[in-house]
């Protein structure tokens, strides 16, 4: 009985451990930006960390910028929403994903090894429609979308 309360436990540590692994970090921010990560809101700070499922939010002042452990990189405009609703990146094995959600505003992303190794494995969901990303840079800008 020992060994499989053992085996437990060390299995929710790392499954804890995977949950709480920053997937970026803050890289710039200027003006009113935010995070809310696990029902909190934090102001974004330089180098402060990046999970999966955080919603990135600018004000209308608001500038945040984003880099991913795939190098990947982010940049979100003045009032603008973005979540995170899928980030694995496995080097070793070639594989990864990225798939986020932009509710409102502007978002400047320069892909990185996820779109390289995985290329449809990457996209940007809106509310009009998906942009798949396939190693590339691109601007998405959306007008006149409630959230």
């Amino acid at each position: 009985m020992r060994p499989l309360v053992l085996l437990t436990l060390a299995f929710l540590a790392t499954v804890a451990g995977a949950a709480e692994t920053p997937i970026g970090s803050v890289k710039e921010v200027s003006g009113a930006a935010f995070i809310h990560s696990g029902g909190a809101r934090r102001a974004a700070a330089l180098a402060g960390p990046v999970f999966r499922d955080d919603t990135l939010e600018t004000g209308a002042n608001g500038a945040l910028g984003v880099l991913f452990v795939d190098d990947s990189r982010l940049s979100l405009g003045p009032d603008t929403s973005l979540t995170i609703d899928e980030y694995v990146f496995t080097p070793a094995a070639k594989k990864g994903s990225f798939v986020s959600r932009l509710g409102r505003g502007t978002l400047l992303y320069v892909s990185g090894l996820i779109a390289k190794l995985s290329p449809q494995s990457a996209a940007i969901e809106t509310p009009v429609g998906t942009v798949g990303i396939r190693g590339t840079k691109l601007l998405v800008v959306l007008e006149g979308v409630q959230p």
